[in-house]
């Protein structure tokens, strides 16, 4: 008789976190990278701050989450990439929100318009404008996705004369390709597409608009990727 993998029970513990209604509506939210009060995650979640707690405890306990406290304030976020990289892949098999639930009305449409356009998925750029600016990178020859996403050595030069950092010190892979929910196609994540978001939100290409996980490219933002990727302006819009 064969023995049974030591990791069986360890991923059925985590499958079991997951697959709850308020705690999956609960980890999507957190996919915008930032840490949220128990009282906005309960508010945005549709239930009891008692029933919240109990279910930001488990993940907690179980390594999904990380806290903090600030003052009465008790603030979660994703304990790291790999947690965020969990959830968006298993987002990405749900397809579009669309597909699963018409919006009730105009300001959701609006909502779920502006989320595909574009968004951050954790740290990194997504919707069409990730798309958009993965494509660019893949046909200057900065990026290569034949096996898996990988950044050439012009692509490392590219990121260093933009100004923009790479932390090459982690375990966490340069360049990945992450599933896209809403365009059914790879945008990239991993150190670059972080540093890439990261420098977009600071520069000022892009804002955060509403308080989804939405951005907004800016006019700085299409002048800047026009004159660094040769995006033309329309397609971010």
């Amino acid at each position: 008789m064969t023995a049974k993998d030591p990791r069986a029970p360890l991923l059925a513990r985590l499958a079991g976190l997951i697959a709850d209604e308020t705690r999956a509506a609960c980890l999507l939210a957190l996919l915008d990278g930032r840490a949220w009060t128990a009282g906005e995650l309960a508010r945005h979640a549709g239930v009891a701050a008692s029933t919240l707690s109990e279910h930001l405890g488990k993940l907690v306990a179980g390594g999904v989450l990380a806290e903090e406290r600030q003052g009465r304030h008790r603030y979660v976020r994703l304990a790291d990439a790999r947690v965020a990289q969990l959830v968006e892949d298993l987002a990405a098999q749900v397809g579009p929100v669309e597909v699963v639930r018409p919006p009730r009305n105009l300001r959701e449409s609006s909502a779920g318009s502006a989320m595909a356009r574009g968004r951050t998925c954790y740290d990194h750029l997504a919707g069409r404008l990730g798309i958009t600016v993965t494509d660019a990178l893949t046909r200057r020859g900065l990026l290569v996705q034949d096996t898996g996403f990988a950044l050439t050595e012009a692509g490392v030069r590219w990121f260093a004369d933009a100004g923009i950092g790479l932390d090459r010190g982690g375990r966490r892979p340069l360049a990945r390709a992450c599933l896209d929910w809403t365009e059914r196609r790879p945008h990239l994540a991993g150190v670059a597409g972080a540093a890439l978001c990261r420098h977009a939100l600071g520069a000022g290409w892009c804002v955060r608009i509403g308080s989804e996980r939405a951005v907004r490219v800016t006019a700085l933002g299409e002048r800047a990727l026009a004159e660094l990727l040769g995006i033309d302006g329309a397609a971010l819009r």
